[in-house]
């Protein structure tokens, strides 16, 4: 059966929403029934030919760009302790986590959520704010969509090993934030956790890991120890972090600005923190101003830099944008955000063989992006390379199978096959 090409979008839709809807059957290859308790199973390779009149028609999805501009801070990354107080508030947290992700998978609310960190953290010395950055990396802002389930209150991957081990669980939120702490303290902390042991790994990493044990002081010395190999983990977290940390656009918050830039004109750090406020209230010209003074200020700011390129972006200057860009991923070659970003200027430039060099190197630094994969298919649909892209969409929906973009693409294209 020959699906009609303006229905696809609707159709996809509606199978998303629906469970057992079977989308655009073919008889050359059998669609996969999306049941409720689980995700469709696509084969790894094409099924059939594509075609190619269809799959032109239809639009594919992919993750816009990072757009939330990087606060800078005091600390590098290097210097950023595990233990320490707060930065952000937990009112600034729990915002954070509502406007990357108004409808979390948990089994509390946002604030308990934010609260129980803030409570557990403190209680051990723990940095709250950054402990809870991690597990939002870890759970993907509470998406989840890899091998560990919402109900299972695992906020940080504890026991999750890969191969669908879905590790521990824990009966409540706070005992899962708990455990989470304490599994923490085990790497930066030779002293034992106040609150009575949770974590089912703390002994293993006292006992069997001396090299570790009390030795991991700060967020960076966690790459390819908390994860593997984690090359960049650390500093991902504390782009979370920094992130959280963001002014809005208030006008007591611009307020605050002034102040500080009236004191310190000077400042890459204020000039950063006025932009920031003024990119949050849609004054860009005013924005790129005080990126720009930031640049000149601290020529090799990263923050100036990334946030210099978001605000060319949204005044249409897409040639300022890619140069920011490049010069920031040369000064920093593992910032993630950056290469997808300037994979995302590439492949609507039509430069897909340069977007999909951007993608690799960012699978590089973090080869559990199911986004890069997913936009790497849509460079080898714009090249006609069907089956590729159909490989790239499947392993894309095994690195995280809750995103929407990649089982959206993964029914469009097997809709469009003969």
């Amino acid at each position: 059966m020959h699906v009609r090409s303006a229905l696809i979008p609707l159709l996809t839709l509606s199978c998303l929403l629906l469970p057992g809807c079977a989308f655009g059957q073919q008889q050359a290859a059998p669609v996969a029934q999306r049941t409720i308790t689980g995700r469709p199973d696509f084969p790894d390779k094409m099924p059939g030919e594509i075609n190619k009149k269809t799959v032109q028609a239809v639009h594919f999805r992919y993750a816009p760009a990072f757009d939330e501009p990087m606060m800078a801070v005091d600390m590098t990354p290097e210097t950023v302790t595990i233990l320490g107080p707060a930065e952000a508030t937990q009112e600034q947290m729990a915002a954070f986590i509502k406007k990357r992700n108004p409808n979390p998978k948990t089994n509390c609310t946002v604030e308990e959520m934010v609260n129980y960190y803030y409570q557990e953290a403190g209680a051990e010395g723990v940095r709250p704010d950054v402990a809870l950055c991690q597990a939002l990396k870890e759970t993907g802002f509470f998406a989840y969509g890899g091998d560990v389930a919402p109900k299972q209150n695992n906020f940080c991957g504890l026991g999750a090993t890969g191969n669908h081990e879905p590790g521990y669980s824990f009966a409540t939120p706070q005992l899962g934030v708990r455990a989470h702490i304490q599994h923490l303290l085990a790497y930066a902390k030779y002293k034992p956790p106040v609150q009575k042991l949770v974590d089912p790994r703390y002994q293993h990493v006292v006992k069997n890991r001396p090299d570790l044990h009390g030795k991991v002081l700060t967020w960076t010395k966690l790459n390819g120890a908390w994860a593997v190999p984690g090359k960049n983990y650390g500093q991902e977290i504390l782009m979370l972090w920094r992130e959280a940390q963001a002014p809005d656009g208030s006008n007591a918050a611009l307020n605050a600005a002034q102040k500080k830039v009236s004191q310190a004109p000077d400042e890459a750090i204020n000039r950063i923190y006025r932009g920031i406020v003024y990119y949050n209230r849609d004054e860009f010209q005013n924005a790129l101003k005080d990126f720009t003074a930031a640049r000149n200020f601290s020529p090799e700011s990263g923050e100036a830099l990334f946030n210099l390129a978001l605000t060319s972006e949204k005044l249409g200057d897409k040639k300022a944008a890619r140069k920011a860009y490049d010069e920031l991923l040369q000064l920093q070659p593992n910032a993630n955000q950056a290469w997808y970003n300037r994979a995302l200027l590439r492949y609507q430039g039509k430069d897909y063989e340069g977007a999909i060099a951007d993608l690799r190197q960012l699978l590089n630094i973090e080869d559990r992006s199911a986004e890069a994969m997913n936009l790497i298919g849509l460079c080898h649909i714009a090249q006609k390379k069907y089956s590729e892209a159909w490989t790239d969409f499947a392993a894309a929906g095994k690195i995280n199978s809750a995103n929407m973009n990649v089982l959206a693409n993964q029914f469009i294209i097997q809709a469009c096959l003969k």
